[in-house]
């Protein structure tokens, strides 16, 4: 009974990451065709790549939150930065609510506009749907958040493969003849790219570290942790679920790689159910997924926040209580809904994408060289017999 909690809990952890990283833009193929597909045959691997680099990033990120039981990416920051917590940690609290601003808020509009497309209701009548669905979850913390994303995974996955694997035994030729494409140097309609390893590499490497930017999110997970061993098991099974969904939509998408229509598409994988079968089926399919998927990725980020507001609000209290719990909870998951559901409202997401587009460079500073640097550290004192990195010494 123990190694089955065991299991259920790595695999909750490993779906928290799935729906984190596959939002709407994944499931309407265009994140696919941005970072992988435009660079050349090289496509084909770089997804295991991008999937290698976020879980080895999530696996120590979360070891060290559970060592240092900090649940919250501020207690993680102030602790993990040490001397030189004042200048990460506001960087990343920064990082990461320009993240809550914009993830959420695409969810409000992309899943709004969809699901306008679906019903024909208002788009005010769609998002607030939407935002109540994102709120109710929150609410209920961290143990239904985890349980909610496993059940959305199930759906995401189940729903992609409904899409891809018809499509891929029906237009294999077409996916076959686009591989040769490929390695023949012609590029995918639409790259600018030059079909080289290194720049492959370099998209897939952009991918991953971008991502990572919601690492936060992720450490009050560890909390429900009893065995450092999960860690590492829900990653490996975070890397196998996200790498093999990705390598399938990569050769699916593969379909259509060539096609002039591709130009003028923003949702690659409607042409691709256009250009195959079943189109009637799975067109309300797709339009499913990308709302599923933006609003895993809406709660997830929410999520995040409001664990790191509300530990902060407790730490003050000298007597905090259940009461207090679920009024910090509910006031702040109302709060940041309210807030993302707005910048979907009044147009601000443009406003909000120029901070967005920065937000890669900031993780490698704020995110990346630490991580490296702190995990360079710990091998040298550990080949040293010395263990692990001191909290007073050894912090960056």
């Amino acid at each position: 009974m123990k190694q089955k909690k065991t299991h259920s809990l790595a695999l909750g952890i490993a779906f928290v990451g799935f729906t984190t990283q596959f939002g709407g833009g994944f499931a309407s193929g265009a994140q696919i065709f941005q970072y992988f597909i435009n660079y050349g045959v090289w496509t084909l691997v770089m997804p295991l790549a991008a999937q290698a680099l976020l879980s080895l990033f999530y696996w120590y990120g979360m070891r060290y939150a559970y060592r240092h039981q900090t649940y919250d990416y501020h207690s993680f920051s102030d602790h993990f930065y040490g001397k030189f917590r004042r200048l990460f940690s506001p960087l990343y609290e920064l990082e990461y609510l320009v993240m809550v601003c914009m993830a959420p808020a695409v969810a409000f509009a992309t899943g709004g506009a969809t699901l306008n497309t679906l019903t024909g209701l208002p788009y005010l009548i769609c998002t607030l749907i939407i935002g109540v669905f994102i709120f109710l979850i929150t609410l209920f913390g961290t143990d239904l958040v985890r349980k909610c994303s496993s059940v959305l995974s199930v759906l995401i996955i189940a729903g992609l493969l409904l899409v891809l694997i018809p499509n891929m035994i029906a237009q294999r030729d077409t996916i076959f003849s686009s591989i040769r494409l490929l390695s023949d140097g012609k590029m995918a309609v639409g790259s600018s790219a030059d079909g080289s390893f290194r720049s492959a590499f370099s998209s897939a490497c952009v991918y991953g570290i971008f991502q990572l930017t919601a690492i936060g999110l992720m450490y009050q997970h560890t909390r429900s942790i009893q065995d450092e061993k999960e860690i590492g098991r829900s990653m490996l099974y975070m890397f196998v679920v996200d790498s093999l969904i990705m390598e399938l939509s990569v050769i699916g998408l593969l379909a259509v790689s060539h096609l002039e229509e591709l130009s003028n598409c923003s949702v690659p994988m409607l042409l691709l159910i256009q250009t195959g079968i079943g189109s009637k089926l799975l067109t309300p399919v797709i339009s499913v997924l990308i709302i599923l998927g933006s609003v895993s990725t809406g709660v997830n980020m929410i999520a995040g926040i409001v664990e790191r507001t509300v530990n902060q609000l407790e730490k003050r209290q000298k007597n905090s209580d259940d009461r207090k719990h679920r009024l910090y909870t509910t006031g702040t998951a109302f709060l940041f809904t309210l807030l993302a559901f707005s910048i979907a409202q009044f147009g601000l997401i443009p406003l909000v994408k120029t901070g967005y587009s920065y937000i890669g460079y900031a993780t490698l500073i704020v995110i990346v060289i630490p991580f490296l640097l702190h995990f360079l550290l710990d091998t040298i004192k550990h080949k040293n017999g010395k263990g692990e990195i001191g909290h007073e010494t050894a912090k960056l």
